[in-house]
């Protein structure tokens, strides 16, 4: 088949649409779109997938589930709980659990995806982050992947409350608590939410009404507007042979994508399944229904919101009094700042970059980590902070289990929180720096062969072979990071006001930081003269150039 050829079962299907509603080009056009073939660009299905899921199962669970907080005697199959007086919302979760065929299975499936549904949108976010996939011009596809990282938090959130069990009630007690913290609206937020004082009547009906109808439904716009903006834009593609930024190197949709995709998703139902069946995953009937005046012991939130927990657990006790009014600092902090550090830098880091580096040019070729040190630091420093404030929910069981002081793990934890980001940062630049020689010296005097050859003069050396074509190609797709010149002269010499300025010196001292060449693939970086013999230089004795 030659390479312009429509292949038969798209051409007559096409043929067929065109023939009823006119669609025949379009299905042609975008049936043989080319996807590149990078596994890294898949972490994003996994996500998509997920969400197919959750959608399924959550609409087997709306035909059992009541989300009423109104009570009822529970006279159901689970013996240990039969006689006691529980809301609807917790005896309908035990019913689907106990007396619905399959129920159980699509309880527990319907919570592993979710979980892999967020799991999947981080490592997503970031794959795209530490690529500068989010350059333009797919900004606006990196603000909607934000607001879409947010709103699945909201909604597993609100679903994890829904089935009115001990362990959810202590999660939404904080979650009230944090709402009423709020200065002016807090109150009349929770009052509305809960339809009076906690922990009211209308809480589980409310949240049902966002979890089913209101957040999926923006979730589901805002991922249609996210694949449409991706069709429109196309990919970006890691650098290899025959890759610019005018092409895509992959496979058509149809039919090698579209057979990949399937599997995949497949593939991805088949892992959920297998974990609703033999990972146990929140077994409500054991925690009870719940009660404001019971506590369960060792209460952790779903992995996604278990740095929240760590930065209620960190922040020392802080009340401010003025007025007559408090503000519970010791909360609100807390409770905002870590999630508008991530989301807002998240949100503004494409914006910060462009005006600091001065780069105003389209990218459709991804960058290896490594090629931007400093942004591929920054982002493992979020990803530290995150991560100890996420390790720092679980500071009791930590403490119970290593039989060490809770109160000194707390301590731990408060210097950590700033030292490890700055640690991390550290060590990963100068990773991307070593990174980065050892591609200058392999693409300087290639790669090692195994085999010994012995000099004229008794030495022996190993001889240097040249680098594989695609992953040379792939190593000098480097591009050095964009920057501004130092003092914003323009054509006539002279700096701009805006340069001359105080943010201008700044934005000129950050750029330099930030950008140019670090390690040139080019330069001399210590080729000796045995790597340019072993590799058959002429010259014995002269350096390889």
């Amino acid at each position: 088949m030659s390479r312009g050829t429509i292949p038969k079962p798209i051409a007559s299907t096409s043929s067929f649409i065109d023939d009823r509603i006119g669609a025949g080009n379009f299905l042609k056009r975008n049936l043989r779109k080319i996807f590149p073939d990078h596994w890294s660009f898949l972490l994003g299905e996994i996500a998509l997938y997920s969400f197919v899921i959750l959608l399924l199962t959550g609409t087997f669970l709306t035909f059992f589930f009541k989300p009423s907080m109104g009570e009822v005697v529970y006279d159901g199959s689970y013996e240990p709980l039969r006689g006691v007086m529980m809301s609807e919302a917790y005896a309908s979760s035990l019913h689907i659990s106990f007396d619905v065929r399959g129920g159980l299975l699509m309880r527990q499936m319907h919570h592993w995806a979710a979980l892999l549904f967020v799991a999947g949108m981080m490592v997503h976010m970031l794959r795209v982050f530490f690529t500068g996939a989010y350059r333009k011009p797919r900004e606006f596809n990196w603000l909607i992947g934000v607001g879409l990282l947010t709103l699945a938090l909201l909604e597993g959130l609100t679903g994890y409350s829904l089935p009115d069990d001990l362990l959810s009630g202590a999660g939404l007690r904080i979650t009230e608590g944090v709402m009423i913290s709020l200065p002016l609206v807090g109150t009349w937020i929770t009052f509305f939410l809960f339809g009076g004082e906690y922990p009211g009547e209308d809480v589980v009906s409310r949240f049902y009404a966002m979890h089913i109808l209101l957040i999926p439904g923006i979730l589901l716009a805002l991922i249609t507007a996210h694949l449409m903006l991706m069709w429109v834009q196309k990919h970006t593609q890691m650098p290899g042979p025959g890759r610019t930024n005018t092409n895509v190197v992959g496979a058509p949709m149809y039919p090698s994508f579209m057979a990949k995709s399937g599997a995949y998703f497949m593939f991805t139902f088949g892992v959920i399944a297998l974990l609703g069946t033999f990972a146990q995953i929140n077994p409500i009937w054991l925690f009870g229904p719940y009660t404001p005046s019971d506590i369960s012991a060792g209460s952790q939130p779903d992995f996604y919101m278990g740095f929240l927990e760590g930065s209620l657990r960190l922040m020392p006790a802080w009340e401010i009094n003025f007025l007559g009014f408090t503000l519970p600092m010791s909360v609100l902090i807390p409770a905002l700042v870590p999630m508008g550090i991530i989301m807002t830098g998240l949100a503004l880091y494409p914006f910060i970059e462009r005006w600091v580096t001065g780069d105003r040019s389209e990218h459709h070729v991804a960058e290896r980590p490594r090629n931007n040190p400093h942004r591929t630091s920054i982002g493992i420093s979020a990803v530290t902070f995150y991560g100890i404030l996420w390790l720092m929910g679980a500071n009791d069981e930590i403490a119970a289990f290593f039989h060490v002081s809770l109160n000194w793990t707390t301590y731990i934890g408060r210097v950590l929180i700033f030292v490890g980001p700055a640690v991390a940062y550290f060590i990963t630049y100068r990773i991307c720096l070593g990174l980065q020689r050892s591609d200058a010296a392999v693409i300087g005097h290639g790669v090692e062969s195994g085999v010994i050859k012995r000099l004229p003069n008794g030495e022996y050396i190993e001889v240097h072979v040249p680098q594989d074509a695609g992953i040379e190609a792939h190593v000098r797709g480097k591009q050095p990071v964009p920057m501004i010149a130092e003092t914003g002269a323009g054509a006539d010499g002279v700096p701009s006001d805006e340069a001359r300025g105080p943010l201008g010196r700044l934005r000129a001292k950050l750029s330099k930081v930030y950008g140019g060449e670090k390690i040139p693939l080019d330069g001399d970086h210590g080729h000796d003269e045995h790597a340019a013999i072993g590799s058959g230089a002429k010259d014995d004795t002269a350096p390889r150039p």
